[in-house]
């Protein structure tokens, strides 16, 4: 399929009031083009800030990308470090520009692993944006849903520990308020790039009734006609919650689309 043309890219007035992105295929796109695995981890950074720009425009509040999942530390140690690199000079030049523009930042995951600069950059991003409220942007940094999961279990029971709460009184909504996202509202579509169809560890609570779309776009390719026809695709979906379809035989589907 071809990109949508700008008349095309035009979106229908229902839109997701939170779109989670797994952004994959960067290494790819860059092997495909002689290229070391960091050149597409950079070309990609590009992407979030039209991304952003669309966000805004067709009015979607959270937008959560999936930057470096708990897994990743396992990539060569020449890709980790780049990436590493690329994390700390985002955190570093971006942030001026997301406060200007009312833009609230929130860094999710295991901070643990990461070094002293990167955690104080994090920090001071989230410090500085903390009263935006044009918008949020979530990144999602040695994270994991088991890992988001299993530390808000631990968190409840610390709780049952120290008497703050009954164990009869734990609920899904007990255990959602205790996740990284627990202060929003869970995801309405999730986007993964690349051409992989599996969840790959993310969100794995907060997805549960999530409209999923793939594409077979490589992560640097994707523009803001490819996120409008995700948008479109939404769009004319029907969210039923475990519901029963308004007529027999229609099932909500993630929709595979290619460049």
């Amino acid at each position: 399929m071809q990109s949508p043309t700008k008349s095309e890219g035009e979106v229908p007035p229902r839109v997701p009031q939170h779109v989670a992105v797994i952004m994959d295929g960067n290494g790819r796109w860059a092997r495909a083009r002689g290229l070391p695995a960091v050149a597409g981890h950079r070309a990609g950074v590009e992407v979030i800030r039209k991304l952003l720009g669309a966000c805004r425009e067709h009015g979607v509040a959270v937008l959560t990308l999936f930057a470096f999942s708990s897994e990743n530390w396992q990539r060569p140690r020449e890709e980790v470090r780049g990436l590493m690199a690329l994390f700390a000079r985002y955190l570093r030049r971006e942030v001026r520009e997301l406060h200007a523009s009312g833009v609230r930042l929130r860094v999710i995951g295991d901070r643990v692993r990461f070094g002293p600069r990167i955690v104080r950059l994090m920090d001071e991003a989230e410090r500085q944006t903390a009263a935006n409220t044009t918008s949020t942007l979530v990144i999602a940094a040695d994270y994991g849903g088991q890992w988001d999961i299993v530390q808000g279990a631990r968190a409840l029971a610390h709780d049952v520990a120290a008497g703050r709460l009954d164990p009869e009184r734990i609920d899904s909504a007990a255990l959602q308020q205790r996740l990284c996202l627990g202060d929003l509202p869970q995801p309405d579509l999730l986007i993964r790039t690349g051409g992989d169809h599996r969840i790959s560890n993310f969100l794995l609570w907060q997805i549960a009734y999530t409209e999923l779309y793939f594409t077979e776009c490589y992560w640097p390719d994707f523009d803001t006609g490819e996120f409008a026809a995700a948008l479109r695709d939404y769009a004319a979906r029907e969210r039923r919650f475990g519901a029963r379809p308004a007529a027999p035989g229609q099932m909500a589907t993630g929709q595979v689309t290619a460049c």
